[in-house]
């Protein structure tokens, strides 16, 4: 289910040419929802300032404090329904129902003092995303793609949400499996996470229903049994990297290059390898609308 996901993010990475790229100075204060105040923006600036989430020696209390701003965050955006609390919702919903249960049951680990760096250095590359664009810094690139995505009304909320977890399972899952030092040895580790977070993907489908109402089971289930890439790899539209993800297993090759990303003789290999898995969707996005796949 999770290389399924995982699929899905990828075949839906791109914004396209409709989709408007944030540019310095724009209005961060509403995205195709009520506006947020003055003071609910500076209160997001804060609650996603990384800058005292070090772990220590101990990475499970900063951990826990950190979930805590992700739902502080995300209960300002889903209030006025602005719509870059899309992802955050649910990667806030996965985190309570699958991260954090884990997390505090330390045996289940074959070391469970690496299990919270991980999922500390994960949260921790949104939180600083989101402080960007809240405070008006760099935000990154795959990044930019969700925010503007939200930021477009135009966009149905189905690809802005998953633009969102394609930045966070292509992209930013693999560098902070390095951010943590992850070895070989962890192997056993990460898949448990990731397992238990698509175990979880409910969770992501109803939260979103309920504060957006937008539906992300049937675009969840279109990639899930295989129909999407089905239909492209018939239509000729299929790209190698999803091929290969397909094949492979996507959080495989995440992992693999998380472990390259730490070696200077393989990181830039890895670097283009991310880029090119993280853009594999641009072809796929206008095939889907056409089939309407995306509402």
């Amino acid at each position: 289910m999770i290389v399924a996901l995982a699929v899905a993010g990828g075949a839906v990475t791109g914004a396209g040419a409709a989709v408007a790229t944030p540019t310095a100075g724009a209005d961060v204060s509403q995205a195709c929802g009520s506006p947020l105040s003055a003071s609910e923006v500076r209160r997001i600036v804060e609650l996603s300032d990384t800058a005292d989430a070090s772990p220590g020696t101990t990475a499970l209390p900063v951990l826990e404090r950190q979930v805590g701003r992700l739902w502080q965050i995300t209960d300002i955006l889903t209030a006025h329904r602005d719509r870059r609390g899309l992802f955050a919702l649910g990667l806030a919903a996965v985190e309570r129902d699958a991260v954090m249960p884990l997390q505090h049951q330390p045996s289940t680990f074959r070391n469970p003092r690496w299990a919270p760096v991980i999922s500390l250095r994960l949260l921790n590359r949104f939180l600083d995303a989101t402080h960007a664009e809240f405070s008006g810094g760099s935000v990154p690139p795959h990044w930019q793609r969700y925010f503007g995505s939200a930021r477009t009304c135009s966009v149905s909320g189905e690809r802005a949400a998953l633009s969102g977890y394609n930045a966070h399972i292509t992209v930013d899952l693999a560098y902070a499996t390095a951010d943590a030092r992850t070895t070989v040895d962890d192997a056993s580790d990460y898949f448990r996470l990731v397992d238990a977070i698509a175990a979880h993907g409910d969770s992501i489908v109803r939260e979103t229903d309920r504060a957006y109402h937008v539906d992300l089971g049937p675009t969840f289930r279109f990639y899930f049994f295989g129909e999407g890439l089905d239909r492209l790899v018939g239509a000729g539209k299929a790209t190698g990297p999803m091929l290969r993800a397909a094949d492979v297993g996507y959080n495989v090759l995440t992992f693999g290059n998380g472990l390259a990303l730490q070696d200077r003789r393989t990181h830039d290999a890895a670097v283009v390898d991310i880029d090119a898995l993280w853009n594999t969707g641009d072809a796929a996005l206008a095939a889907f609308e056409t089939w309407g796949a995306l509402r």
